[in-house]
């Protein structure tokens, strides 16, 4: 291992981003007044999360707009608001002004975030609503595919940040998941040569988080579904530890 890589690993810490919807596709199956919001923000944040990730949709199957004021009222971390680069959703950030807005890509019929932004086919939407929270002060982040010819867009777009998608990652297996981590590392070296942030995140879970984890130029993982499904045997604030935990261990 070289100084330089060595030094980045001691240095930068890896975030990790806690993915609430979950909780609240419990409550709002039966529609109850439980799992509490507050209650599950402030166990994961007393854990050790780094953000609140929420995505509020269009169809609003499960973050309601008032969760997304109540976040905002009372995160003391950092607020990650994920969203379609629609007017709708543009408005809605300007008013509630979460720290950071992940633009990623909706369908109604999906079961959950399929792939990420077509960054050439939808440049201009994508710039426009980039343009107007960068406006509001709100660090713009682009779900996108480990596409080179996408990320090199990314800057005349002008968001800062990336977050790659490792949904395919996390679904394979052998040496087809192999091939996936080296095109995300190769996507993660052209995005820092840009001088872009580079986050991660989706189906992530304590098998496949290490290697991805182990790349030192990724800066945060958002994770979600994993944390709600372990904490049903060890609690919520246990599963944020071990997360943080293998995060961590993966570095060094």
């Amino acid at each position: 291992m070289d100084t330089n890589s060595h030094q980045t690993r001691q240095t930068q810490d890896l975030l990790l981003g806690f993915n609430i919807d979950h909780i609240i596709n419990i409550r709002q199956a039966r529609l109850t007044p439980y799992p509490d919001l507050l209650e599950t923000l402030r166990a994961v944040e007393a854990a050790g999360a780094d953000a609140i990730t929420l995505h509020l949709r269009e169809d609003r199957r499960h973050i309601q707009d008032e969760d997304v004021r109540l976040v905002r009222q009372h995160c003391t971390t950092r607020m990650n608001l994920e969203m379609a680069a629609t007017e709708e959703m543009t408005r809605i950030a300007s008013e509630i002004l979460p720290d950071d807005c992940c633009i990623v890509p909706e369908k109604r019929e999906e079961l959950t975030t399929e792939g990420g932004l077509d960054v050439i086919g939808q440049f201009d939407r994508i710039h426009t609503a980039t343009r107007i929270l960068h406006q509001q002060g709100i660090k713009v982040s682009l779900f996108i595919e480990p596409n080179i010819e996408h990320i090199r867009r990314v800057p005349d777009i002008g968001a800062p940040v990336i977050e790659l998608h490792t949904g395919t990652y996390a679904n394979l297996q052998g040496t087809a998941r192999q091939r996936e981590l080296e095109r995300l590392q190769q996507a993660t070296d052209f995005a820092d040569e840009l001088g872009l942030q580079v986050n991660a995140g989706h189906g992530l879970d304590n098998k496949n988080t290490p290697d991805i984890a182990a790349m030192v130029k990724i800066r945060e993982l958002n994770i979600g579904h994993y944390l709600v499904a372990r904490s049903v045997f060890v609690g919520i604030e246990q599963a944020v530890r071990e997360m943080k935990q293998l995060m961590a261990e993966a570095r060094r």
